[in-house]
């Protein structure tokens, strides 16, 4: 019997991973920092709609090797993947000369919410999308109550006054990309 390839996943080494910043249950900086811990090596590029450059920036420092946009020709993405494969960049000239601007007035790493666990961020990013408990839940394979555990252990840990400061804590430290 054949298995499928996502049950083999450990043995799945790819050399480019395709990914977009804004990705339902975790966003792609989020999606990016993993894969670039499970697979040292793999090469990343972000094709997304976003044309803010300092999520370009904040992607490059995380590791992508290319970042393009959706409105981009083919022959950019296969360029880009040519590049990333030679352990070279490619960046689309679009943004470019915004990320060296992003990247002057802040040199340093975005500050990122360290401190949540990667399932508290996870509940974030759902709660900030608006979803209920039970919806949260059900994306996560968990049960209400345990979702109501982890926010109640977010905001004890960052103590928002309310969830419209819990959605400003998401965008801010770019758990919630909008």
């Amino acid at each position: 019997m054949d298995v499928p390839c996502w049950k083999r996943r450990r043995s799945f080494k790819p050399d480019v991973f395709i990914v977009d910043i804004g990705m339902p249950l975790m966003n792609g900086l989020e999606a990016a920092s993993r894969l670039k811990e499970l697979i040292p090596a793999v090469k990343l590029i972000f094709l997304t709609m976003n044309e803010d450059p300092d999520l370009a920036v904040e992607a490059i420092r995380l590791g992508a090797s290319g970042y393009l946009l959706k409105s981009s020709a083919a022959s950019e993405l296969i360029r880009a993947i040519q590049m990333s494969l030679k352990a070279k960049s490619y960046v689309t000239p679009k943004i470019a000369r915004g990320m060296q601007r992003a990247f002057i007035n802040n040199p340093g790493p975005r500050a990122r919410a360290k401190t949540l666990t990667p399932r508290q961020r996870e509940v974030v990013q759902l709660l900030a999308e608006e979803k209920s408990m039970k919806e949260v839940a059900d994306v996560l394979n968990v049960t209400p109550r345990t979702v109501a555990f982890h926010k109640y252990r977010i905001m004890e840990e960052l103590k928002p006054q309310d969830d419209a400061d819990l959605i400003q804590f998401a965008i801010k430290s770019r758990i919630l990309v909008t």
